[in-house]
């Protein structure tokens, strides 16, 4: 799973802007010991928690190691870890996984600090993060969670995920200017209407083409404008041709197919046959 993402970063342009981060949780028997060591020397230090730890204190200590207050940050820094309680099987399990990431060429940091919210993670979990995008690091974030399926009355099933926030992920992306510029907006056919009294029937057209040419990139003017206006947007968007439809189409039930990127002269086509028309002329310029 760890290779998957690796590869994902790699097609994306990503690779060296983002860390592998990996701790191990252990079993949940030494997961539970280790609690109880950690409250302890949490309990030492009480006066230094803030309100959200103390909370967390009685129902989810190990998230208080994730805590991002800078008040906290030495205390945390000094605090038991994890990594030190572990099994033997845990340990082993966790060297032979670095051990595969080195073969591999993938480059990784260990973080005590790092867990997941959620008990029913153990063994490993890893986070892929970025220095891109301010406090909002990660981009990746998953692990082990091999008694989740038994909690939910399943037979015992080891398992393994990640969650990705795309958002995040298309942010970082865009802040580092390695979308493509095709990427963005990227069509075959500009629909315009050529003022707002036609933006509905180009609404409908515009879904009779969709439901004609289920491959067809089309974009949809939308955000009004004069018609001067609607033509630039028109010329920017990487569409070859731009379909008009004003008052005279709607009523003869037409469309004009205007050519954006060609010496054509325009042409008035019937919007029953204007999915065919559109197949013909983009399968011959293609």
């Amino acid at each position: 799973m760890i290779l998957l993402s690796a590869r994902l970063w790699q097609e994306l342009g990503l690779m060296e802007h983002v860390t592998l981060e990996l701790n191990s949780l252990g079993s949940s028997e030494a997961r539970a010991a280790y609690r109880d060591t950690l409250v302890a020397y949490f309990e030492q230090h009480h006066d230094i928690l803030d309100e959200d730890s103390k909370r967390r204190l009685t129902s989810n200590p190990l998230r208080i190691l994730d805590s991002k207050n800078p008040a906290m940050a030495e205390m945390l820094d000094a605090a038991p870890q994890l990594m030190d309680h572990l099994d033997d099987e845990s340990r082993e399990h966790f060297e032979q996984l670095t051990k595969m990431l080195e073969a591999a060429g993938i480059r990784y940091v260990i973080n005590p600090r790092l867990v997941r919210g959620l008990d029913y993670y153990c063994r490993t979990v890893f986070e892929w993060t970025t220095t891109a995008l301010g406090s909002q690091g990660t981009v990746c974030a998953g692990g082990r969670y091999d008694g989740l399926v038994e909690q939910l009355g399943g037979k015992p099933t080891p398992a393994v995920g990640f969650a990705m926030g795309i958002e995040r992920l298309i942010l970082l992306l865009d802040t580092l200017e390695l979308i493509p510029a095709d990427a963005l907006g990227g069509c075959d056919v500009y629909l315009l209407p050529m003022d707002d009294s036609a933006t509905t029937s180009a609404i409908t057209l515009a879904e009779q083409l969709r439901g004609e040419l289920p491959e067809l990139r089309l974009q949809l003017h939308c955000g009004g404008g004069s018609f001067k206006s609607r033509i630039k947007k028109a010329d920017k968007s990487s569409a070859s041709i731009a379909i008009l439809l004003g008052e005279d189409e709607i009523t003869q039930q037409s469309a004009t197919v205007k050519f954006l990127r060609d010496d054509r002269e325009q042409q008035s086509v019937s919007q029953a046959a204007l999915g065919h028309t559109l197949r013909e002329l983009l399968t011959t310029d293609a």
